[in-house]
């Protein structure tokens, strides 16, 4: 069990990523290649990606280079998922590059007594191997993780959209307690359960950065090292992959006030029943005209324990930024 120890001061401080943190993402969907668990979620993700890593020639360095330093449902390296990464992957690689030799060498001998890590890991410490790691890193994001990034993204606005909301309604108390089936809010800690050790943290005002991942699956990751900021990776909720309709209705069915403000309504996230109430209609009714917008792309719908939040996707956005939302 992990657990984050609040004062009322970290409550003030919790933050979201607002963006997907590029290192974290290699590094899980790098567990992903080392287990069937969850593959459902991911289904379109593994049809293409391994065509794609063999197409780059990535295939050998991925096995041999990256897997090594990610094993999955093990310790790996804190240096490899710089706070940085939340800038972006230049940032985040900029970081690794220039992580000190000293803290390499003791997390690479953590890894190494884990799980008997290759002998060459040592050799991060030389700027040169870590000048290839960056490199690989690199290509693996170019083959594997930027492909998907309008889906990524996609999810983890909806999901921000949805702290946002609860915030709004329960505050932070409430966001923390609706993190996720394995996270639980018991005030005034936070606790993590299954986790592959036993953990207590002691936030002393710090706060505490939540990361929404799209490819972390069931179980949350936190730094190994109290000593560096303190964050918590934690897996966005998965439905099983669906295709829209082949007959989908064509955009032009949607030119109406009722679809217009349900419309309106999924810019700031809401509910089937904010959106009947934006739109002046039954739920009923607002349910069947957010499955038309869903099968249009103009919006997605995620379900959360028992309510379902409607968000824009980035067509729905495009969408009504010309002007279609006020007609």
């Amino acid at each position: 069990m992990l657990r984050f120890h609040f004062t009322a001061e970290d409550l003030t401080r919790v933050r979201v990523a607002t963006e997907p943190h590029a290192l974290w993402e290699i590094a899980v969907s790098l567990h992903r290649l080392q287990t069937r668990e969850g593959r459902w979620a991911y289904a379109p993700w593994f049809r293409t990606t391994r065509d794609a890593l063999r197409l780059a020639g990535l295939e050998r360095t991925v096995k041999t280079f990256l897997l090594p330093l990610f094993p999955r449902a093990s310790y790996f390296p804190d240096f490899l998922t710089p706070p940085e990464g939340t800038q972006g992957l230049d940032a985040g690689l900029e970081a690794i590059l220039a992580t000190p030799g000293e803290r390499i060498a003791h997390e690479v001998d953590t890894l190494t007594r884990a799980v008997g890590a290759p002998a060459w890991t040592h050799r991060l410490t030389e700027p040169d191997l870590r000048g290839q790691l960056a490199g690989a890193l690199r290509a693996y994001h170019r083959a594997a993780i930027a492909p998907h990034e309008e889906c990524i993204q996609e999810r983890l606005h909806a999901e921000r959209v949805r702290h946002a909301h609860t915030l709004f309604h329960a505050g932070t108390e409430g966001l923390l307690a609706g993190l996720g089936p394995t996270i639980h809010w018991r005030p005034p800690v936070l606790e993590i359960d299954p986790y592959p050790d036993h953990r207590d943290v002691h936030l002393d005002g710090r706060g505490l950065l939540l990361i929404p991942s799209h490819f972390c699956w069931q179980a949350p990751i936190a730094l190994a090292d109290p000593g560096l900021p303190s964050v918590l990776l934690y897996p966005l909720h998965h439905l099983p992959t669906t295709t829209p309709h082949a007959d989908s209705p064509p955009l032009n069915v949607l030119l109406g006030p009722t679809r217009a403000a349900i419309l309106r309504a999924s810019a700031t996230g809401s509910t089937t029943t904010e959106a009947a109430h934006r739109a002046g209609v039954t739920p009923t009714t607002a349910s069947h005209h957010t499955a038309v917008l869903r099968d249009a792309g103009l919006i997605t719908s995620h379900r959360h324990a028992n309510t379902v939040l409607h968000t824009l996707t980035p067509l729905g956005a495009a969408l009504l930024q010309t002007g279609f939302g006020d007609r």
